[in-house]
């Protein structure tokens, strides 16, 4: 005894209701997930190419009562701004921080900056820098 098929002819009645829904949930995916990409792109490139001022440490060297940091400064001609720098101790308690600015043309600026310590610090860390 053989049995009927319960399934219609395929491509005789178009689309099943399942096919129609599964292509627009992946449109909808598709263009949620450009969407995404489209942010993700704007906000690197918002942080990347919005920070005017940059920095990093080369060498620091420390005393009993402060720690002389050679920083080397990279910023947009004309722009102006500040970088901060820490020191901590040996047990990791912040010893001394201050804020140091930078102005001018110069778009590469390299200083020893002079931090204050409270007690001998053993690191010299920069915790960032900001455009005005």
């Amino acid at each position: 005894m053989s049995t009927a098929s319960t399934q219609l002819p395929e491509g005789r009645y178009g689309r099943s209701a399942d096919e129609r829904a599964d292509r627009k949930l992946k449109i909808i995916g598709a263009v949620l997930g450009t969407g995404l990409l489209v942010l993700v792109g704007w906000f690197a490139s918002y942080y990347v190419g919005g920070n005017k001022i940059s920095a990093e440490v080369i060498a620091f060297d420390t005393s009993a009562s402060e720690v002389k940091v050679h920083l080397e400064v990279r910023k947009d001609a004309g722009a102006s701004g500040y970088c901060t720098v820490r020191s901590q101790a040996e047990n990791g308690a912040e010893v001394g921080r201050a804020d140091f600015r930078f102005e001018g043309d110069a778009t590469r600026i390299d200083k020893v900056v002079t931090l204050r310590t409270t007690t001998r610090g053993t690191t010299a860390e920069l915790l960032g820098c900001h455009a005005d």
